[in-house]
Order: structure tokens, then C-alpha cells, then sequence
């Protein structure tokens, strides 16, 4: 397992519009979830242990930040013909078994992973109302086989963003599996 650091996309950069699919095969666009306050994009894959790590920390962290105002979405890029178990269909299973409140996408193309410039999972990006990237780094300073994840680091940078405090520019980059991109 190589492990690779996020790129840390520059503070301010604009939210990069997609629509993607759920395991389901429903397109969700960034316009629908977007809360009043801002969204959060969250790239995971089924398989990595950087995400089973902080995966019982994520439902819950769903119907928090939208009740603060802030949306949530899972996106897997995962090339899954090198990785069947990043598959849609077990996006959905691990979607219920794990209790995500949030929609999981699919990015068959990997170009929405490119235009944030994700590099591994979980890869973090909070926008604020006007889409503005205010938050990119770690999930918090936990790893697998350590203390259990609580997600310290994004929970702090969401609720400066729904009281309208400024979020902390101290971000450190997340940590984890890199994004199994496809063969040219």
C-alpha cells in the first residue's frame, strides 16, 4: 500500500461542476448538493484502509454538517477494472452497510477527480456558499491500526464555516491510497 498526500488545491479555487451517477445510476449535480452554507466533496474508494478507517465516523458526520447548513457527497474515481471492489454495485453495499447520509458518485471518467486535483482517499474539499474552496486536507491526525477516527480536523473547518468564522488556513494534506487512475 503506497501511500499518497493530497495536492492541496489553492485556497479560493472554485468548486468544479459535475453530475455524476450513484451506484444506482441517479445523477446528482453539485447545484443539488450544495447545502445554504456550502459542500462538502469527499473522495473514498471501497476498498482502501485509509476510508475503512474513518467509515463509522462518516454517516453521523452526514446529518451533522446538514443540519449546520453544509451538504456532503462521496465521490469513488477508482479505475475498477484493476479494482472490481470499487465497483458501483458494491459502492452501494458499502453505502448501506456503513449508513452514509449522504450520496456516493461515481466518477467513471475520472475527469471530476481531475478538475479537484484529488490525489488520494479520503481527499477532502469544503466549499463555502459562494463555492469557494475553504478547507482541503486531512479527515483528522488518526490512521488505520491507531486511535478510532473522529474527523476533528474537517469538523473544526465546518463549523467556522456555518457559524461564518474564517476556517483555519493551518490545513495539513490528507493521507491514504492513491487514486487508481486508468491506463493510458
Amino acid at each position: 500500500m503506497a501511500l499518497t498526500a493530497s495536492n492541496m488545491l489553492a485556497l479560493g479555487s472554485a468548486l468544479p461542476r459535475f453530475a455524476l451517477p450513484d451506484g444506482h445510476g441517479v445523477f446528482h449535480a453539485d447545484s443539488e448538493l450544495a447545502g445554504p452554507k456550502g459542500l462538502l466533496v469527499i473522495f473514498i474508494c471501497n476498498h482502501c484502509p485509509y476510508v475503512k478507517h474513518i467509515n463509522a465516523a462518516l454517516a453521523p458526520m452526514g446529518e451533522e454538517f446538514a443540519a449546520l447548513g453544509v451538504g456532503m457527497v462521496a465521490i469513488s474515481a477508482n479505475d475498477i477494472a484493476q479494482y472490481p471492489d470499487d465497483a458501483p454495485e458494491h459502492m452501494v453495499e458499502v453505502a448501506r452497510a456503513e449508513g452514509y447520509t449522504f450520496p456516493y458518485l461515481y466518477d467513471e471518467t475520472q475527469a471530476v477527480a481531475r478538475e479537484f486535483g484529488a490525489a488520494c482517499t479520503p481527499d477532502l474539499f469544503l466549499f463555502d456558499m459562494h463555492g469557494r474552496l475553504v478547507y482541503r486536507g486531512q479527515f483528522d491526525d488518526t490512521r488505520p491500526g491507531g486511535a478510532p477516527a473522529t474527523g476533528e480536523d474537517i469538523r473544526h473547518a465546518v463549523h467556522a464555516l456555518s457559524s461564518g468564522h474564517p476556517v483555519v488556513a493551518d490545513q495539513r494534506p490528507s493521507i491514504g491510497c492513491g487514486i487508481k487512475w486508468k491506463q493510458a
